[in-house]
């Protein structure tokens, strides 16, 4: 079964626990991570539902380059990373 999980950036702000989802797709993953704790889809998703830009997915250790539709398919143990791009000097 696919897991998600979120990097440590993330749950300073917010409680990120390690998903376990039946999903197919990386937007049904994520909206199974998000059904614990809703506020968490707004550090991750913008407001039309997209990654926001300082977001990053990567499943199976592939970077996801589709930021819109989020229909990479998932394998039964994929393993989803939610990353939040750091930036400074």
């Amino acid at each position: 079964m696919p897991t998600v999980q979120f990097t440590p950036q993330l749950r300073r702000f917010i409680d990120t626990p390690e998903v376990h989802s039946r999903a197919a797709t990386l937007r049904a993953a994520l909206d199974d991570a998000f059904a614990p704790n809703p506020r968490l889809r707004g550090y991750v998703l913008d407001d039309q539902g997209a990654l926001r830009a300082n977001v990053v997915v990567f499943i199976d250790g592939e970077r996801c380059l589709e930021r819109v539709r989020l229909d990479q398919p998932l394998q039964l143990g994929s393993a989803v990373y939610v990353l939040q791009a750091l930036s400074g000097g």
